[in-house]
């Protein structure tokens, strides 16, 4: 083979190379943004739905129920107290529900939060739909503020039609609120 074959065919094995690493390398970047968008697709993972106020509108209410419970909790070494006012309802399948969590700031300086959330059984959660929900921005409680939080919801009737959430008969909403990070100077 002759010397400007061998240097074509280098050439050709080095650009592939540069091509599969590029990819790589933007693969990496989009697994996080892809993979969210998979289990807000899915429920993967115990993520919720989101709906509007339109889309829950078409949503008729059903004579099933379900009981739902809800969970709060912070992150370790965070100032905070977070709980549910009540810690479960019984809801019509396709009922709009409000859930209502108080949380405290029990420091002495502000503190912003931003809440992650999933349900539990996993398999739920593409049929536990959120319309207003606080989770969806960063809350900041001033020192010793206290302040009520609402989650307006409905689980989705055809949950009952799935094989494997058909007989599930209680699910979990579970919040844990994280201190959020502050920006760069």
């Amino acid at each position: 083979m002759s010397r400007a074959a061998t240097d074509r065919r280098n050439r050709k094995v080095g650009l592939l190379a540069l091509v599969l690493a590029a990819s790589m390398l933007a693969l990496g970047f989009a697994s996080a943004p892809l993979y969210r968008l998979f289990c807000q697709v899915t429920g993967f993972g115990g993520t919720t739905q989101r709906a509007t106020e339109a889309q829950a509108a078409q949503v008729s209410a059903g004579s099933e129920m379900i009981s739902v419970r809800f969970d709060g909790n912070v992150e370790r070494g965070m100032p905070w107290s977070f709980r549910p006012e009540r810690s479960t309802d019984t809801v019509n399948l396709g009922a709009r529900d409000l859930a209502i969590y108080i949380a405290r700031n029990n420091s002495d300086r502000p503190i912003t939060g931003m809440a992650t959330f999933n349900v539990e059984p996993e398999q739920t959660g593409r049929y536990f739909n959120k319309i207003q929900c606080f989770c969806f921005t960063e809350q900041t409680l001033q020192p010793g503020e206290e302040v009520r939080m609402p989650v307006i919801f409905y689980v989705d009737p055809e949950i009952a039609k799935d094989e494997n959430a058909k007989d599930v008969q209680q699910i979990t909403l579970s919040y844990t609120f994280h201190e959020a990070k502050k920006p760069a100077s």
